[in-house]
């Protein structure tokens, strides 16, 4: 027996401006089988995260880079 699909989880590579948005929401919703395409707003703890996770990678590398 497989496994059915309810939905998918799209992660754009950058933040996009609302205006900006709009090609790529239609574009979305005009894919066969696609109920609903509902834009995710950035907040303060989205750019937290990311500042951190870059930090950690960043420090990582660095650490990777004084082993040699």
């Amino acid at each position: 027996m497989t496994d059915r699909i309810g939905g998918f989880i799209v992660v754009l590579e950058q933040d996009i401006r609302e205006d900006d948005a709009e090609a790529t929401l239609t574009a979305l919703r005009q894919v066969r089988g696609v109920v609903s395409v509902e834009p995710v707003v950035t907040d303060t703890d989205t750019h937290l995260a990311h500042a951190r996770i870059k930090l950690d990678l960043r420090m990582k590398v660095w650490n990777a880079l004084e082993a040699l």
